[in-house]
C-alpha cells in the first residue's frame, strides 16, 4: 500500500471521471511517441529526395529528442503554474501546428523547423500524462496504471517503423503526417470535454536563467552523445563540457531558490535515485537493442526495412501486453520478485543474443528479443512506480519530470554507445578480413555483450532496490 502522503492530502476527497482522462491523455502520449519514430525508415528517402547527407537526415531525430530533452524538466514548472487542460491542449496544438506544417513542407529546412514543433508540444504529454495518471487512479493501482502508461511509450515508438514502412511502399512520406491530424482534433476534442485539473498550481515565479541554464545543459548533453559518432572528438567534448558545466551550475541554482524550476531535492531519497538510475540502464538497453538489431538484420542479413521492423514487432507486442499485467502483481506482491527476476531473464537471453552468428535463424532472433521483452516488462514499470513512491506527493511533477529526463539522457547515451561499439567492431574486423557479413556480427556481438555487462550490473542494483519496492514502505 502507498504511504499516506503519497497522495495531496487535499486530493483525497476529490472523484475524478478517471476512464474517460486517463484515455485522453493515454492516447495523446500515443500518437506523440508514434510520431517520434515515424520519419526513421523515410531518411534514405527524405536523402534522395531533398538531396541531403546522412548526417543531415539524422537530425530529423535529434533535433526532436533535443526538444523534448529540454521541455520535459520544464513542464514540471509549467505544471504548477497553468492548469491540467491547459497544459494538454496547448501542448496538442502545438503538435497539430507543427504536423499541418510537415505536410506542406517541401524542403529540409522546413520540414525540420516543422519537427521541432511537435516536439514543443510532444516533450510536454509524456509529464501530464506520468503525474496525473498518480492523481486520478487509486493509490493501490498504482503499479498497473504506470505499467499502462509504460506499455503505451513502448508501443508508440515501437508501431511507428513498422506502420510507415508499410506505407512508404505505397505512398510518399507526406502521408506519414495527414494520418496524424484527424487523431490529435481527436485529442484536443476529448481534452477539452473530460480533462480536469490533476496539479497543484502554486504560481511558482519564473527563473529565467534557469531555463536557459536547463536548456544550454540538456540540450548540450543530448547533442553531444547523439551526434558523438560523426561529429570530431574535441567538438563533442567541448559540447559536452559546456552542457555538464551548465547543467552544475542550473542544479546549485535550484538548491538557493526558494520556489525551484525543478525540485532536485528528490535526489536525497536513497531509493528513488537507485530507481531513476536503473530505468536509465533499461532504457539505454531499450533504444539501443531497437537500433542494432534492425542494422543486423539490413546490413548483415540483407532484410528490407520493412522486415527488420517485423522482427522487432512481436517482441514489443509482448512487453505492451505483459507490462500492465505485471502492474497488477506488483499492486498485490510487491516487486521483491519481480524486478531482479524480470533483470536476470533480459541478462540470460541478451547474453545468448551476443552468440548470434550469420547462420543463427532470424526466427530465433526474434524468439530471443521477444524473450528480452518478457523480462523488461517485468522491470521497467515496478522500478518507477517504486521510485516515484519514495517522494512526498508535492514533489510528484518534480519527479515525473526526472525520471522522464532521465530517459532522453539514457536513450540518446544508449544509442550512440552501443551503435557506437557495432560500428567500431566492424571496422576493426574489416582490417583484417573482407567479409562484411561477418564483420557485422562482429561488432553486433562485442555491442550486446557490453549491454550484458549493463545488464549484470542492473541486476546487482535490482536487489537493493526489489528490497524497497513494496509502496508502504514509502517516505513518510
Amino acid at each position: 500500500m502507498l504511504n499516506q502522503n503519497f497522495q495531496p492530502q487535499e486530493k483525497k476527497t476529490v472523484q475524478y471521471n478517471t476512464k474517460p482522462i486517463m484515455f485522453v491523455l493515454l492516447f495523446g502520449c500515443f500518437i506523440g511517441m508514434f510520431n517520434e519514430t515515424i520519419l526513421n525508415v523515410a531518411l534514405s528517402k527524405l536523402m534522395s529526395e531533398m538531396h541531403i547527407s546522412a548526417i543531415t537526415a539524422q537530425w530529423l531525430a535529434t533535433g526532436y529528442v533535443l526538444v523534448v530533452g529540454v521541455l520535459v524538466p520544464i513542464t514540471a514548472f509549467l505544471m504548477h503554474t497553468f492548469t491540467t487542460k491547459q497544459l494538454y491542449i496547448s501542448a496538442m496544438v502545438l503538435f497539430l501546428l507543427g504536423t499541418i506544417c510537415a505536410v506542406f513542407s517541401n524542403s529540409f529546412a522546413l520540414l525540420l523547423l516543422s519537427r521541432l514543433i511537435q516536439a514543443l508540444g510532444a516533450g510536454m504529454l509524456v509529464p501530464i500524462m506520468m503525474n496525473s495518471a498518480l492523481v486520478v487512479t487509486p493509490k493501490e493501482k498504482h503499479g498497473s496504471v504506470m505499467g499502462l502508461c509504460i506499455s503505451v511509450l513502448t508501443l508508440g515508438p515501437a508501431l511507428g517503423p513498422t506502420v510507415s514502412g508499410f506505407l512508404l511502399q505505397s505512398f510518399s512520406w507526406h502521408v506519414l503526417f495527414m494520418l496524424l491530424i484527424p487523431f490529435i482534433v481527436i485529442c484536443i476534442v476529448g481534452g477539452f470535454m473530460f480533462l480536469e485539473n490533476t496539479s497543484e498550481i502554486t504560481k511558482p515565479k519564473i527563473d529565467f536563467l534557469s531555463i536557459v541554464l536547463s536548456s544550454i545543459g540538456f540540450a548540450g548533453i543530448i547533442y553531444a552523445i547523439s551526434s558523438a559518432s560523426t561529429s570530431a572528438l574535441s567538438s563533442t567534448i567541448v559540447i559536452l563540457a559546456i552542457g555538464l558545466i551548465s547543467l552544475t551550475i542550473y542544479g546549485k541554482r535550484q538548491l538557493s531558490l526558494k520556489q525551484p524550476i525543478l525540485e532536485i531535492r528528490s535526489f536525497k531519497h536513497a531509493i528513488f535515485t537507485m530507481g531513476v538510475f536503473i530505468i536509465m540502464i533499461i532504457q539505454m538497453f531499450q533504444f539501443s537493442m531497437n537500433m542494432i538489431i534492425p542494422l543486423l538484420m539490413q546490413n548483415g542479413l540483407k532484410t528490407s526495412s520493412f522486415t527488420s521492423a517485423l522482427v522487432l514487432l512481436p517482441g514489443i507486442l509482448i512487453g505492451v501486453i505483459l507490462t500492465p499485467l505485471n502492474g497488477i502483481i506488483f499492486d498485490k506482491k510487491g516487486g521483491k520478485i519481480l524486478i531482479p527476476v524480470g533483470f536476470a531473464i533480459i541478462l540470460v537471453f541478451t547474453f545468448l543474443l551476443s552468440r548470434s552468428t550469420p547462420s543463427t535463424p532470424i526466427l530465433q532472433i526474434t524468439i530471443m528479443y521477444c524473450l528480452i521483452m518478457v523480462g523488461q516488462s517485468m522491470t521497467m514499470s515496478p522500478t518507477q512506480t517504486t521510485a516515484l513512491s519514495q517522494l512526498p506527493a508535492k514533489n510528484n511533477p518534480d519527479g515525473v519530470a526526472i525520471v522522464n529526463t532521465a530517459m532522453q539522457l539514457a536513450g540518446a547515451l544508449g544509442s550512440a554507445l552501443f551503435v557506437g561499439i557495432m560500428t567500431a567492431f566492424q571496422n576493426s574486423y574489416l582490417q583484417t578480413s573482407h567479409n562484411a557479413t561477418k564483420a557485422i556480427f562482429n561488432g553486433f556481438n562485442h555491442s550486446v555483450e557490453v549491454a550484458a555487462v549493463l545488464m549484470a550490473v542492473g541486476f546487482i542494483l535490482s536487489l537493493k532496490l526489489a528490497s524497497k519496492s513494496n509502496i508502504k514502505n514509502s517516505v513518510k
